[in-house]
């Protein structure tokens, strides 16, 4: 699933050819994604100018007049511009027509991402009880210790809810733990004010190291598959279980945590 660095690296990489854009022609050949793309959306949008591309978590809003375009890209979904004539593939379910002749094209195989109309996108029940940012200034220590008072669940799963922190997915959050020293399966309530300090330091690195990462990737938005590979050349303990840690040398170990990967450190991690 893309996450938040490869959605940032996504709207950098489109935000160029479509600010300022008229859309001329809207064609959407399957709305069957995860919530049926709305009947009138070509109707909305045909005509109207891109103001601006921004994201939230990992939605992007496509701003026009009088409302946004939430797209979100799912378990496989990308977006790819398209300055030739390259045809349309199996599942290129949507596609903007822009006033200079760019296309842009939404491919989703498995139909788990949205596009979908909001008068005030900020408000809509997808957005409105998210988190902070995690590269914003409301996100801080003193936050994530406030609300992990009496909090019972790991450590991990603290902060990869969106209630909590946005964008902070599993490969994120294995790295930023192990930067901070704190082992995942640690209660979220018993970790110090101190400790969280340095967590929310860690995850903010983390994101902002990968954001950067993914800029050299931006090329592959214009008639490519676009999708950004992850910072894989970076990982300290993500996808290294049995291999040495590259602080202590000790063997890094794996569990699984709501059926997702934790590749930690023994000696590293308390």
């Amino acid at each position: 699933m893309p996450e938040l660095p490869e959605v940032e690296t996504t709207r950098r990489g489109i935000a160029p050819h479509c600010q300022g854009q008229h859309i001329t022609r809207v064609t959407v050949r399957n709305g069957r994604l995860r919530w049926p793309v709305p009947d009138d959306l070509a109707a909305r949008l045909e005509g109207q100018i891109i103001k601006s591309v921004d994201r939230r978590a990992k939605y992007l809003f496509l701003h026009l007049e009088g409302g946004a375009v939430i797209v979100h890209l799912g378990m496989s979904g990308s977006l790819r511009v398209i300055t030739d004539d390259t045809p349309p593939l199996t599942h290129d379910h949507i596609e903007l027509e822009l006033q200079s002749g760019v296309i842009l094209r939404f491919n989703d195989p498995r139909r788990f991402g949205c596009w979908l109309w909001a008068d005030s996108p900020e408000s809509h029940p997808l957005i409105a009880s998210l988190g902070p940012e995690p590269l914003s200034a409301d996100f801080n220590g003193p936050m994530l210790f406030r609300l992990s008072r009496s909090k019972q669940s790991p450590v991990k799963s603290f902060i990869m809810d969106n209630h909590i922190v946005v964008g902070v997915g599993n490969i994120y959050a294995n790295e930023a733990l192990f930067k901070a020293g704190i082992h995942p399966k640690r209660k979220a309530g018993r970790i110090s004010l101190d400790r969280y300090h340095r967590l929310a330091e860690a995850i903010a690195e983390t994101l902002s190291a990968a954001i950067l990462m993914g800029g050299t990737t931006l090329r592959d938005f214009v008639n490519s598959d676009g999708k950004p590979g992850y910072f894989a050349q970076s990982l300290l303990v993500y996808g290294r279980a049995g291999e040495p840690c590259k602080e202590c040398g000790t063997a890094l170990k794996e569990i699984r945590m709501n059926n997702r990967s934790t590749v930690y450190c023994p000696r590293c991690q308390r």
